[in-house]
């Protein structure tokens, strides 16, 4: 009996490893397949070349997304497709550019979330529609309305038990401006459908994302890290020879955890909304993220000289696709 169920053990163990064989073996051609289209979608010399490359690409994707136990796969296409992955496993993130022959940007993706009903992840392929979104700031979105953005950073926050998650992204939009974007992604209770844009900014009325779209020429700087806060602190101080106290202000600089970015504005006054004058100011501004929601601070100071933390943001490609710029 004994020596049977060793023979059970080990066939059990042998039959374990050859599906974790061949599983790898279907991913990784996936991921072979995938990679050889992205080289076209970045360097096809046609709109129409690249394009059918991203929607190749895009039903490759699909198909390995929904191959069982296809959210362990670790893919990895360098700077050209961004993946990334929410610390607890709800979801992944997968997001791409193309770019077209007169500079105008497109972004694809999917959302692989965990269906808490259907105890399995579920693949929802987003759709931008960037350049039909009302009320940028304000619109709670769905996969199917998106507003596109190659994301960079998955950041997940808590408080009083429940998971927050924030998105960084960047968009080239055309040859006039681009954008970044503090975009939180929630899902409904037991629901895997993603949703893009949330009220967790706090005193900014109606705010559920926040977008900087400015000059094309111009460097603007979003990211998530540890840096300087500055706390004011007003003191009523008593002064020799005074009957009165005086009131003094003492600054305590700490470090903390924030989305630090530049304010932008136009370059001269009256270009208001006009987003290719606009160009960052000199003056940083922070969120931090203080029971439950993001505050924006001021005071923030991006001093912490570290090249871990102030990497470069832009996913862009070592050769970029050729465009013409039309005078």
């Amino acid at each position: 009996m004994k020596r049977l169920c060793g023979f059970f053990i080990v066939w059990l163990l042998a039959s374990l490893v050859q599906v974790f064989a061949q599983s790898k073996a279907v991913m990784g051609r996936y991921a072979e397949q995938i990679a050889s289209q992205m080289e076209l979608v970045y360097n096809a010399p046609t709109d129409n070349e690249r394009y059918h490359a991203s929607e190749t690409a895009a039903e490759l994707f699909q198909e390995a997304l929904e191959q069982e136990g296809s959210f362990k796969w670790k893919w990895d296409f360098g700077s050209r497709v961004s993946v990334l992955t929410a610390p607890d496993g709800k979801f992944r993130v997968i997001t791409w550019p193309v770019v077209r022959d007169n500079g105008e940007y497109e972004c694809f993706g999917f959302v692989q979330a965990f269906d808490e009903e259907e105890e399995e992840y579920r693949v929802y392929a987003l759709n931008d529609k960037s350049d039909e979104t009302i009320n940028r700031n304000e619109a709670v979105l769905g996969p199917t309305e998106w507003f596109g953005s190659v994301y960079q950073e998955l950041i997940q926050t808590s408080y009083e038990g429940r998971n927050y998650y924030t998105l960084l992204g960047w968009s080239g939009v055309d040859h006039l401006t681009q954008r970044k974007v503090i975009e939180p992604i929630w899902f409904k209770h037991g629901s895997s459908q993603p949703n893009f844009g949330q009220a967790l900014f706090r005193r900014e009325r109606n705010r559920r994302r926040m977008v900087l779209e400015y000059a094309r020429d111009a460097m603007v700087n979003l990211r998530y890290e540890t840096q300087f806060v500055r706390e004011v602190e007003t003191k009523r101080v008593k002064v020799k020879g005074s009957k009165r106290p005086v009131l003094v202000q003492e600054n305590h600089d700490s470090k903390q955890r924030m989305i630090l970015f530049d304010e932008v504005a136009p370059r001269v006054p009256g270009m208001e909304g006009l987003y290719r004058y606009y160009v960052p100011t000199g003056t940083e501004q922070a969120y931090l993220f203080v029971k439950g929601k993001w505050e924006l601070v001021e005071g923030a100071q991006g001093r912490v000289n570290d090249s871990k933390l102030n990497k470069p943001f832009e996913p862009l490609p070592k050769e970029a696709p050729r465009y013409k710029i039309e005078n």
